[in-house]
């Protein structure tokens, strides 16, 4: 379970964090696979703390010969024995770290691979509401405070715990008197650590809530520079992320005091433990219980406990910030978990639930595959509504059917909800109330992959990832030959330029590579679309980025990317309802007509005032 999502100023609701039971559980899953690797790393570096308190006996044994004026050969074998003991420490302490190590690493890569998968997964709405500077924050700030712990923290504080406790038995071997005046330093330890504990938790946490409103005001900001200036809201926007950034440093420093009052608290706790077992040590010498050279080893044994207890207590520090981290990271796993299948509507033969994208190849062919509509392609949208928050509805009941092989396409005013219905419809975002039914797999000339995608949504926000072009475009196919690829492009009217790249198929395109301008990319994505070869394509103003003169080739080229689909379109541009099948009008989030584009052309009715608006023409409709 996860707590209640922080709420923060000016209405964001950030994303949850889950509680420290939910993040427990989470941690032993992640390990659970590599039980036998912990147990063999923690089984080593016992063997290598074992073999380093041997140590200070030796040591009290050099003591006790100087002490006795024994011969100088007497050294010999005492002086041996640390130097093997100090070889085989190293040698069992390297081989346990790094198999400790390990286990974090293979840990932290499963924990990064859970969380990008389910961050894919989480519904657009929520993530609005959130904004995108809490979950950046938790991509960035938080991902680096789990794995700084894991890489340095978690090795160093398996060998502290396990210095600690060999320590204190040996301690208890020599005599149980010098454990008991050791035991005199540990309630000053617990009441520091629990001092610091419970403060830390909170500030923590609070500090990672901080940096996450100040990423999403400087983005905000930034991404919205045209407007601040075109507004002249400069100053308010500087003085809100001043505001922003004031609190974050003011939680930073809060935490540095912390640090600073822990470390002195430590040095206390060092003091009254070495004082009691040096005096305990005087004692027991001036009674005979105890030899000097024994006496020595107590106090050394002591004072090797200030590097693992210091270490321990101050890892603290790590481990709560890791923890504060971690619990942000599992309250987006959670959320972002998909539910199980509804009662009553299990997937048939195996086969994706409706609205599900499921990963997978298909078999490579030389030329783009032509979908053959069957039954299964059909999509059903029944009494669905959907709201983005309390009081803000966007769908009220809407329902929908699409036959196989039909193209219909939504039309209406900005707001009208035709967006949020087309990621629906996609299986991106899952409605308030109401079903969507929709393709399982559709029948292709060339059968497709197991597991290959039903549903695939193509928006106006096209990202042209950093690689070769060929590698952009296999991300739909990953199996896909060159002869594949230069098909799909083809069937979008796209071979042309990518030919003529300087590199052809090879080139790097993205971030620092060749620029696309946004014709060119959204042809990328429809040559995507055509590769991944979907039962149902759903099309929300894909062709929207493309300037006047690039409109109508870029439609032509998502035209044959629809060939012999289901397809659903947003249309940017009437001209797609004129080549739709039909023409389906919202209006405040409501069904208000449906029919061919000639029929609601010609009839009184909201298309109608669409069409003459769009068109241009004031003559009345036809009766």
């Amino acid at each position: 379970m996860t707590t209640p999502p922080h709420i923060a100023d000016e209405g964001a609701e950030l994303l949850p964090v889950a509680t420290a039971a939910r993040t427990r559980a989470a941690l032993r899953t992640l390990v659970r696979p590599d039980r036998g690797l912990a147990l063999t790393g923690i089984g080593v570096l016992v063997a290598a703390t074992v073999v380093g308190l041997l140590v200070q006996p030796l040591l009290g044994r050099i003591v006790d010969v100087v002490a006795d004026g024994r011969p100088a050969g007497d050294l010999t074998l005492p002086v041996v024995l640390l130097i093997a003991v100090a070889a085989v420490q190293g040698v069992t302490t390297t081989l346990g770290l790094t198999r400790v190590a390990r286990l974090g690493e293979t840990v932290l890569a499963r924990l990064r691979e859970q969380f990008v998968e389910r961050a894919l997964n989480l519904p657009a709405d929520r993530l609005e509401r959130a904004g995108s500077g809490d979950l950046t924050a938790r991509v960035t700030g938080d991902v680096a405070r789990v794995t700084e712990a894991v890489r340095s923290a978690l090795p160093e504080m398996a060998r502290s715990v396990l210095a600690i406790g060999l320590t204190l038995g040996a301690l208890a071997l020599l005599d149980v008197r010098f454990l008991l005046a050791a035991l005199l330093a540990v309630p000053v330890q617990l009441l520091t650590a629990r001092w610091y504990v419970r403060r830390a938790v909170t500030l923590y946490a609070d500090q990672r809530v901080a940096n996450g409103a100040q990423q999403q005001q400087l983005l905000e900001t930034i991404g919205g520079a045209v407007t601040v200036r075109g507004h002249r809201l400069e100053e308010r926007h500087t003085e809100r992320g001043a505001d922003r950034s004031r609190k974050a440093v003011d939680l930073t420093m809060r935490s540095v005091n912390l640090v600073l009052g822990f470390y002195g608290r430590l040095h206390i706790a060092e003091y009254i433990g070495l004082a009691a077992v040096l005096i305990a040590g005087f004692w027991l010498v001036r009674d005979g219980a105890v030899s000097i050279g024994t006496a020595t080893a107590a106090a050394l044994y002591f004072h090797s406990l200030f590097g693992p207890v210091n270490a321990a207590l101050v890892l603290l520090d790590d481990a709560q910030s890791a923890a504060a981290g971690l619990a942000r990271l599992v309250g987006v796993t959670d959320l972002a978990e998909q539910p199980e299948p509804k009662p009553g509507k299990p997937e048939a033969d195996g086969k994706p639930e409706a609205g599900k994208t499921t990963p997978g190849k298909a078999a490579p062919a030389s030329v783009p595959r032509q979908r053959v509509a069957s039954p299964e392609a059909a999509v059903s949208v029944h009494a669905v509504s959907h709201a983005y928050g309390p009081g803000r509805p966007v769908l009220h009941e809407v329902s929908l059917t699409l036959a196989p092989g039909e193209h219909v396409a939504l039309v209406g005013a900005s707001g009208a909800g035709k967006s949020t219905l087309a990621r629906i419809v996609a299986g991106v975002q899952q409605p308030t109330a109401g079903t969507v039914t929709g393709p399982t797999a559709g029948a292709v000339t060339a059968p497709a992959g197991p597991g290959g995608p039903s549903v695939v949504l193509v928006t106006q926000e096209v990202h042209v990832f950093t690689g070769t072009l060929a590698d952009d475009l296999r991300l739909a196919r990953p199996d896909a030959t060159d002869d594949d690829l230069r098909a799909a492009l083809a069937t979008v009217d796209a071979l042309d330029w990518a030919a003529a790249l300087p590199d052809g198929l090879a080139t790097v395109v993205g971030e620092g590579g060749h620029r696309l301008d946004a014709a060119r990319a959204q042809q990328l994505a429809l040559a995507r679309l055509v590769l991944a070869d979907p039962a149902l394509a759903v099309l929300d103003e894909a062709t929207a980025e493309a300037g006047s003169a690039g409109a109508r080739a870029l439609e032509r080229s998502a035209g044959a990317a629809l060939t012999g689909r289901t397809a659903l379109v947003v249309a940017h541009r009437l001209t797609q309802a004129v080549a739709a099948d039909r023409v389906v009008v919202l209006e405040a989030g409501r069904v208000v007509e449906s029919g061919p584009h000639e029929m609601l052309r010609d009839a009184d009715g909201p298309y109608a005032a669409l069409w003459r608006a769009w068109s241009g023409s004031r003559a009345a409709p036809h009766p």
